[in-house]
């Protein structure tokens, strides 16, 4: 089922959903499933499933020369989907990106998206890989995620790179795509970043996600700004708990985010690790109430594969 039929089932209940990570190479389906079990109790509208591009490391040769290996720290996020709509019969979502893609690698994921019975597909253009300064796309494939969306919608009207073929069907994805309440960080200010935004939702985006936030007024802010430019999909907010003292700095710094002053100074003040996690928790709850309150369409948590802060928050709400 369409994110967008959920949304409209519900009417006006708000949804429950996650994001979660596929198992590192070595692993296997059991590990998600073991971070699964617990939160599809509290019956997840849907789950997404992040995709990891490959990486490069250099390794020495026994002249001292040294060769570069790609590797692919976290595989399968198509299979990993696959796996949890056959397990939970829950609909899984994954994250298409532009890199490391070429136009003929999508319409074949694409393909093969639409045979396993996927019904979404959340579209980002993907970050840098480690060794880019800046974000380089596939040559044969898209820079921005605006282009990806546009070769998604030509399939769903039955537009395949190969236009001798004949008797095409069309598909029917439902486009999700990422909002940023405080911007995305490349972006020079929200305005502009708001401005691609709608391009994207002109082209075909049928909802947005947000990244995580910690303070309620940058979401209620950047709805606003959204429906003035009359960008009227659903708008998810996305949510995380705050659990340890190293997210003080490593959330700013992955994610692009500020911390509330508030926040931030009850984390510094608290005693120990367990005071540090109640203090988190506790604080997400509050955000989300009021986020419900607010009327949003459903909160989506992003798990990092780790269901316990989730669990405890979802409990709490649902």
């Amino acid at each position: 089922m369409k994110v967008t039929e959920h949304i409209e089932k519900a009417n006006g209940k708000p949804l429950f959903s996650v994001e979660i990570l596929p198992p590192l190479k070595g692993q296997n389906v059991g590990c998600t499933f073991k971070t699964l079990d617990p939160l599809v109790e509290m019956k997840p509208a849907f789950i997404d499933v992040t995709y990891h591009r490959e990486e490069y490391i250099y390794k020495q040769k026994e002249n001292g020369l040294l060769k570069q290996y790609q590797v692919r720290k976290r595989p399968g996020t198509v299979a990993i989907c696959a796996a949890i709509q056959n397990h939970y019969k829950i609909d899984a979502i994954p994250h298409l990106i532009c890199g490391g893609f070429t136009k003929e690698d999508t319409e074949d994921a694409l393909i093969d998206l639409n045979f396993l019975g996927i019904d979404n597909v959340l579209v980002l253009r993907g970050d840098p890989i480690k060794t880019e300064k800046t974000f380089a796309s596939e040559p044969g494939g898209h820079s921005y995620a605006s282009e990806l969306i546009e070769q998604i919608n030509g399939l769903n009207h039955g537009n395949y790179l190969d236009d001798e073929l004949q008797e095409t069907q069309n598909m029917d994805f439902c486009i999700g795509i990422a909002g940023y309440p405080e911007k995305h960080f490349e972006s020079p200010n929200l305005a502009m970043d708001l401005y691609y935004l709608k391009k994207k939702v002109e082209l075909g985006a049928d909802y947005i996600v947000t990244q995580m936030f910690f303070d309620n007024q940058k979401y209620f802010d950047f709805v606003k700004k959204c429906r003035e430019m009359d960008i009227n999909i659903p708008i998810i907010p996305g949510i995380k708990p705050l659990t340890t003292f190293g997210h003080l700095t490593s959330i700013p710094k992955n994610f692009y985010i500020d911390l509330p002053e508030t926040l931030a100074m009850e984390v510094l003040k608290a005693k120990d690790k367990e005071a540090i996690k109640q203090i988190g928790l506790e604080w997400c709850i509050n955000q989300c109430k009021e986020l419900l309150e607010f009327g949003v369409p459903g909160l989506h948590f992003y798990t990092m594969s780790n269901s316990s802060n989730t669990q405890k928050v979802a409990n709490a709400l649902f």
